[in-house]
């Protein structure tokens, strides 16, 4: 940006200072633009298909979720963006220099990696937006075999890189074109919140909808991670109580995997990344630290928390405790039928497994009972008989569910009760083109095919843009300052283009791999760069006298305390979870362990300064 557009636009935001609170609120909006394009990017498929769970398991009762995600990231953004204004440096140099090189290496790593992987399923998003939304009949012609359909899949995904592309450019050049850049990413953000508020205004008007439920909803209620929350805690209790556990066990762990879902897509490890470099390439630095906070709450918060609520309302009246009348038969053949059943047949012949083996468990003679718990018994303790039941019945059942015919099997699930059949259709995963499906008859199928289409493809596009541009920062600060420009180029282009190959790259094994490398080593990075950034907020070598200080001081530590605490919780448990996959647990452990080593080695050998380094200009 050329130095005379800065003065000017340090000059407004002095004026409008001068003026009072409405002509400060007026020059904020006016320039605006990192917080959107935070905005863009933090509003993509894994916040939609995160607030879709959200809504089907928990109903209205999880919204809180969401809410106290995205507030503790804006907390960490707000604290990166005053360190960076403060000291007009690049966060990457800072932290090498100041806190330790292992973190902004890793930093700078994970960033890249996430853009290049999580760029795939962008790009999947939008074309089954416009492949089953949007494009009547489809682009896929019908009968179209697998080679054909990939052509299809690749040459629509060429076109929105071309588009997104050709956007970047335009946010590079600055000037008149990078507010046209801005104006674009502000309407697509805009459209999106539109669709997604727009089927909860109409859902209200003509149906009516439980205000206060939905309202009490955004109350935390920490119980939630170890009960049942919402509709599905009373379908518990009317379970047969011998399977009550069975369910309330996979209940609340999906209920605490969501809440870690929800800490990661609100605020990623890039996102981090973005902040402080839009700013720096826009100029800003100590005068719009005001306008970097009201940029982030109006540009990247409200809009999330809006759409994610709306997601999950939408998806609480269409989904949660609710099956179609065909997946309660107790006729196989006609339970077979429901749209849900293929989503919900493993949870189905689990429950039914559990059942057989506790049933073969109560037959069995004393004798059978202490021979299983001999071989059970660890360090001459005593099994209890319920401890023992828990341990042997799913063995037991897994024996007997392959002894079983095929009819068998199909007729010991369709004879299950009527809650154990909600309560697996609640850990269906569901996408939006089900539900724009489910609320057709209210909608009409042609408004709800355009309305979710045109949301869900605005998240889809505008995060593929973002991504690109993210990755156009890392290379960037990787290059030589002669090279900077072209270097950008290069970043975009390359997470652009692995993005669009996702129909050949983003498919079996090595979407569960590139999924697990990139969840993994993003959620070690996230509560280690909230740590980082707690570090530079109290780094008197780095802020020097703009160091918070007295009670400033004391509260942005506490709220940072908080989020790198809520982080910390998160990244623990998802690890800790994805270490029981005999498959990807050992690759989990190294990972974390190694990456671990290397940062206790790069505190050990960043040497402490004990002056402060005046910033170098940018």
């Amino acid at each position: 940006m050329s130095k005379a557009k800065i003065a000017t636009d340090r000059e407004i935001l002095v004026r409008a200072q001068q003026q009072g609170r409405a002509a400060l609120w007026k020059a904020y909006v006016r320039l605006s633009g990192p917080g959107w394009l935070q905005s863009a990017i933090t509003l993509g498929g894994g916040s939609l298909s995160g607030a879709l769970f959200l809504g089907v398991l928990g109903g209205t009762d999880l919204l809180w979720l969401q809410l106290m995600a995205i507030t503790m990231g804006v907390i960490m953004l707000s604290a990166i963006s005053y360190v960076t204004l403060s000291t007009g440096r690049k966060p990457f140099q800072a932290i090498n220099q100041h806190i330790n090189p292992v973190l902004g290496c890793g930093w700078l790593l994970a960033t890249s990696t996430a853009n290049m992987i999580w760029c795939m399923p962008q790009f999947s998003l939008s074309f089954d937006a416009l492949n089953k939304n949007l494009v009547p009949g489809g682009i896929i012609p019908e009968g179209a075999n697998e080679a054909t359909a990939l052509w299809y899949r690749v040459g629509v995904s060429a076109i929105l890189f071309v588009l997104a592309l050709a956007l970047v450019v335009l946010n590079e050049r600055r000037g008149r074109t990078a507010r046209v850049f801005d104006v674009f990413l502000k309407m697509l953000v805009g459209m999106v919140v539109i669709c997604f508020f727009g089927v909860v205004i109409y859902l209200l008007i003509k149906e009516g909808l439980p205000w206060a439920d939905i309202l009490s909803g955004f109350i935390p209620k920490l119980s939630q991670w170890s009960e049942p929350t919402g509709t599905v805690a009373e379908l518990v209790q009317q379970a047969p109580e011998a399977f009550q556990q069975f369910w309330k066990t996979r209940i609340v762990s999906a209920q605490r995997d969501v809440m870690i879902g929800a800490a990661a897509t609100a605020v990623g490890i890039n996102m981090t990344f973005l902040l402080p470099y839009s700013m720096l390439a826009r100029g800003w630095d100590k005068p719009f630290r005001g306008l970097a906070r009201f940029d982030l709450a109006t540009g990247m918060a409200i809009p999330y928390v809006i759409v994610t609520a709306c997601v999950v309302i939408a998806a609480a009246y269409s989904f949660h405790g609710k099956v179609d009348e065909a997946f309660l038969s107790t006729d196989p053949a006609v339970m077979e039928t429901s749209p849900i059943y293929g989503g919900a047949l493993g949870q189905l012949e689990d429950r039914v497994k559990y059942e057989l083996g506790w049933e073969a468990f109560l037959a069995a003679d004393q004798e059978q009972r202490e021979r299983w718990r001999e071989e059970l018994q660890q360090d001459d303790a005593r099994i209890s008989d319920e401890q023992l039941q828990e341990r042997i019945a799913p063995v037991l059942g897994a024996t007997l569910w392959q002894q079983l015919s095929p009819q068998e099997q199909q007729q010991r699930i369709a004879s299950l009760s009527e809650a154990d059949k909600i309560l697996a259709s609640t850990l269906v995963k569901r996408n939006a083109f089900q539900l724009s499906q489910s609320l057709s008859p209210l909608l009409g199928e042609r408004i709800s095919k355009l309305v979710f289409g045109l949301g869900v493809l605005g998240m889809g596009f505008s995060t593929i843009i973002i991504l690109m541009l993210i990755n156009g920062y890392v290379f960037r600060e990787l290059a030589p300052q002669r090279f900077e420009r072209s270097s950008h180029f290069v970043g975009c282009l390359v997470a652009g283009t692995v993005g669009m190959l996702w129909p050949v790259v983003w498919r079996g094994e090595s979407e569960f791999w590139l999924g697990i490398l990139t969840s993994t080593f993003g959620m070690i990075l996230l509560p280690i760069a909230y740590v980082t950034f707690f570090f530079m907020m109290n780094n008197r070598d780095l802020l020097g006298d703009d160091m918070p200080r007295g009670v400033s001081r004391l509260v942005w530590n506490v709220l940072m305390a908080i989020s790198v605490a809520g982080a910390t919780i998160a990244a623990g448990s998802s690890i800790y979870t994805k270490m029981s996959d005999p498959v990807a647990g050992p690759t989990i452990v190294g990972i974390t362990v190694f990456f671990l080593l290397l940062t206790a080695i790069g505190f050990a050998a960043t040497p402490r300064r004990s002056e402060f380094v005046e910033p170098h200009d940018q």
